[in-house]
């Protein structure tokens, strides 16, 4: 293994010690590292993505099949959205640490990237890509119930967010219109990060980012709902 990169630390936190730690290094390796170090076949982290989504949408679908009997079809593809979608993969990432032991290029490093959900989140599928490759379905299964499929009611209020801040301005500001507002983009062109302030009536209440205005948008909802809750 070269850099001396050996994060015992993350095996730690994730309860899964890798018998081939290779897997582990891959998971981690972002395409502008692997770019970089091409000289030496380093590989980056896409493919295992790539599966790792896979295998989070069959488990994350059994959970909810299992555990939400009543649920209709509509209604459990939507909380599985609100469970996979980018925002809080990110979110399960850092609670991880996952963000201290990615492996990016000079440039993305420079950037930001460390702080990108896009970067972070894959990284996430990337990590339960591996564990699946070395260790089988049941300890990625095992893994995913840990650090994922844990706290749904506040994943689904955020995947909703935009929906409920209107409900609540309906009922308490009956004068008062939302605005989202972009107030600023970071990255390069092929992974801009999008800043969206949201207002109500002329009244900045929630900020957010996100790989999407879209997405932006439900993280600046979901700190207006938390700051209002707050008061």
């Amino acid at each position: 293994m070269h850099y001396n990169w050996m994060p015992e630390e993350l095996e730690e936190r994730a309860e899964y010690v890798f018998q081939d730690k290779a897997l582990l290094f891959q998971a981690m390796t972002h395409s502008s590292f692997a770019n970089e170090h091409k000289y030496e076949r380093t590989k980056d982290n896409e493919r295992l993505e790539f599966l790792g989504d896979a295998v989070l949408e069959i488990i994350s679908s059994e959970f909810l099949f299992l555990n939400y009997p009543k649920m209709p079809e509509g209604d459990l593809t939507k909380l599985r959205a609100s469970i996979v979608c980018e925002p809080t993969l990110a979110v399960c990432a850092r609670e991880l640490g996952i963000d201290k032991y990615l492996l990016l290029g000079k440039g993305e490093e420079h950037t930001g990237g460390r702080n990108r959900d896009s970067i972070v989140s894959d990284a996430m599928e990337a990590l339960i890509g591996a564990i699946y490759l070395d260790g089988g379905f049941v300890n990625a299964k095992e893994f995913v119930q840990k650090y994922i499929l844990t706290d749904i009611e506040h994943k689904k209020l955020f995947y909703d967010s935009k929906t409920i801040l209107q409900e609540i301005v309906q009922r308490d500001y009956k004068e008062d219109e939302i605005s989202y507002v972009l107030i600023g983009e970071e990255g390069p062109d092929h992974d801009k990060t999008f800043i969206i302030q949201v207002k109500i009536g002329a009244v900045p209440v929630g900020q957010g980012s996100g790989r999407t205005k879209k997405a932006a948008e439900q993280a600046a909802a979901y700190q207006a709902i938390i700051a209002l809750k707050g008061k």
